[in-house]
């Protein structure tokens, strides 16, 4: 496995000459951070075993949410909260891509267009629940923002997860999507949610003083499927949430001035290689990184945060467990085994400072008797 933080050391330098005029702070503190994750230079943990008296050091993580070696405890933790949300219900997937004329605008200008996109996406939706005959309440959903292709080009879309399901809070109902006819349970058209998405994103574009591209589609593309109990979307979301946007086991070589990297093809299903410069790797992985501070995982409607009491309620009253299913898809954080023992060893202390030459391994020294 090729790390990223040797590719990023190997051309660098390359990649500032080529690249420097489109760098944003965000990418510069994602390349620093990406580049001394968990090597000599990076800040030590010290951990203890629990049952003997072995001590080692180890280096910290970066912990940015753009690194692929960092904070999968993190995706783990999202996923577990979401599960926990689970409502008996179908499950739906749809997916809102942004079109490749706003592209350009949308890089340029990236917090108000990907807050403008998010807010667009829900809009949809929750106007669709309020007319629709079966549901006419209030939707819920979990939103996830994108913006790379398996290839790592740029192309912003939403995936939003939302269960056919809706309560109105006047009559204080429950209503739920049915089946009909021996049919599956349909959501919405996506040809009309394309058209009023595409209403709702240009005139969001516009009130935050944009300028549109002078020529984009008529018509644009929403995808709508059905997930099941939604078990399997919400780990597809997860899978990117914190992790970066490629896998270090998918850098396949970093020789003679190149990176090669795998993706998988999402109309062949298979394996592709992809083969460019060194700099252009690493910009087409920093280029995938938000704006400080933006969120790129939301939930709305009664999946809301604030409305944990009601999701609670509804599972009681249901007769729901949404723990029955968790344990097929939420795994425990792996824990750090003694060399000596086997037994599992506990952090004592973070965030030390190494006083020892890049390379060279920092001793332990044994623990004081008590």
């Amino acid at each position: 496995m090729i790390r990223l933080a040797n590719v990023i050391d190997t051309f660098e330098a390359d990649f500032l000459t080529q690249y420097r005029n489109r760098l944003r702070p965000e990418h510069l503190r994602a390349l620093a951070a990406m580049k001394r994750c968990r090597t000599q230079s990076s800040l030590k943990l010290q951990a203890r075993c629990s049952e003997c008296t072995h001590q080692k050091l180890m280096p910290h993580s970066c912990g940015h949410r753009h690194c692929p070696h960092c904070q999968h405890h993190e995706s783990q933790q999202w996923l577990e909260r979401q599960v926990k949300k689970q409502v008996p219900a179908e499950y739906f997937l749809l997916t809102f891509t942004l079109p490749a004329e706003f592209r350009a605008l949308a890089f340029a200008h990236q917090r108000e267009v990907y807050e403008v996109l998010m807010r667009c996406c829900w809009e949809t939706v929750r106007t669709f629940s309020r007319n629709d005959r079966q549901l006419a309440g209030m939707p819920g959903a979990i939103a996830v923002l994108h913006t790379h292709t398996r290839r790592l080009d740029y192309h912003p879309h939403v995936h939003l997860v939302m269960p056919a399901a809706a309560v109105d809070g006047e009559r204080r109902q429950w209503r739920t999507k049915q089946r009909s006819q021996g049919k599956n349970v349909y959501l919405f058209s996506h040809k009309a949610l394309a058209k009023v998405f595409r209403a709702k994103l240009l005139t969001g574009l516009k009130a935050a003083g944009l300028t549109l591209p002078g020529r984009y589609p008529e018509q644009w593309v929403v995808d709508c499927k059905a997930v099941g109990r939604g078990d399997s979307a919400l780990v597809y979301l997860g899978r990117y949430l914190y992790r970066g946007v490629i896998r270090e086991q998918d850098i396949l070589s970093c020789a003679n001035g190149e990176v090669s990297f795998r993706y998988r093809n999402a109309k062949t299903g298979r394996m592709e290689l992809r083969t460019v410069s060194g700099a252009d790797f690493l910009w087409l992985v920093l280029q995938h990184v938000l704006p400080k501070g933006f969120r790129r995982a939301r939930n709305f409607g009664f999946l809301h945060p604030n409305c944990k009491r009601l999701i609670a309620l509804l599972q009681v009253l249901l007769k729901f467990d949404p723990g029955r299913s968790m344990a097929c898809w939420v795994k425990e954080r792996a824990p750090i085994l003694c060399a000596c023992c086997g037994a599992a060893m506990v952090i004592v202390k973070t965030r030390i400072r190494s006083v020892f030459p890049v390379g060279v391994s920092a001793p332990i020294a044994p623990a004081r008797a008590q």
